[in-house]
């Protein structure tokens, strides 16, 4: 049986097609769309263009499944839909238009949903968990193999460069305000309690497009999914100095990320940091397997 799904995010919209069998499934095919929702936001509400990319890319992604005969689709939206105000009209718009039924699911279904998909195969039994978006940071502490403490932050990686950057990369005066923002509201904006919890896993499109500048900084192999919190902060370092250099690195290694590319790994930083988890493993799974294990597979 043919699972399609597709996650409004508020960076990019991706469509995964699964095969699933019984209780497990391999995936088929996937298609990315950067419609970057979190830069439509005005006064917490998702604008009229905002609401036409994001038809614009389930179209395009309804195309895909027509060609391919694919006719079973479930949708589901994180903050770019959750974190503002007009967020019944916007569903109510994208549903007129494109027949899609979007799902709004919770900061703590979003977090619970990552961590489900960003833990399989990895046999991690204790640690922390995060998902950096566009527009929020969901974490997580799991002890046993259970998640026992969770929290959603309003800050992602196209959020901070909306409101701080002017030019392409950010320059010292906007890495201060990046670092004061990413502080208030992750280490000061909830009561969650950060604890020594070690491995950090992460997952998201952020936190791979990460990994994939450090392979090439550090010179580590293609198959390498696994960086050391030293190389964290190295990276980190060198983004920070910001300039031409920088520039040239991302554009080079993952253009589609160059606005959002040094904000978000900031905020995995800080994350890593209020952790004190000294090994950062990157998983290829997230949200979207994690959804489909718990409201398809029912697992």
């Amino acid at each position: 049986m043919k699972e399609a799904l597709i996650d409004i995010g508020s960076n990019s919209m991706r469509l995964t097609l699964y095969n699933v069998h019984e209780e497990e499934f391999k995936v088929l095919f996937k298609q990315k769309y950067m419609a970057g929702l979190a830069g439509y936001v005005e006064k917490r509400k998702l604008t009229q263009e905002g609401i036409q990319r994001a038809c614009r890319g389930l179209v395009d992604f309804r195309g895909t499944l027509e060609a391919l005969g694919i006719k079973k689709t479930k949708v589901f939206a994180t903050a770019s839909l959750r974190n503002i105000e007009n967020t019944e009209e916007a569903v109510d718009a994208i549903r007129e238009a494109t027949g899609y039924r979007v799902e709004v699911i919770s900061g703590r279904q979003e977090a619970e949903y990552g961590y489900i998909g960003a833990m399989m195969g990895l046999g991690v039994q204790k640690g922390s968990y995060v998902d950096i978006g566009g527009a929020s940071t969901e974490v997580a502490e799991y002890q046993d193999g259970r998640m026992i403490n969770t929290a959603s932050f309003k800050v992602g990686s196209l959020n901070l460069y909306k409101r701080y950057v002017k030019n392409i990369v950010p320059g010292p005066g906007s890495i201060r305000r990046i670092d004061d923002a990413i502080q208030d509201k992750i280490e000061h904006g909830t009561d969650f309690e950060f604890a020594h919890f070690s491995p950090l896993v992460a997952t998201g499109g952020t936190s791979r497009a990460v990994l994939k500048v450090a392979r090439v900084y550090f010179g580590l192999p293609d198959q390498e999914m696994i960086m050391s919190r030293r190389q964290l902060d190295e990276l980190c370092g060198f983004f920070r100095k910001g300039g031409t250099p920088v520039k040239n690195m991302i554009l080079r290694i993952e253009p589609e990320r160059i606005h959002t590319m040094v904000p978000g790994a900031m905020i995995l930083q800080h994350v890593a940091a209020a952790f004190d988890a000294q090994q950062i493993i990157v998983s290829q799974n997230g949200v979207r397997e994690g959804y489909l294990c718990r409201k398809i597979l029912k697992k």
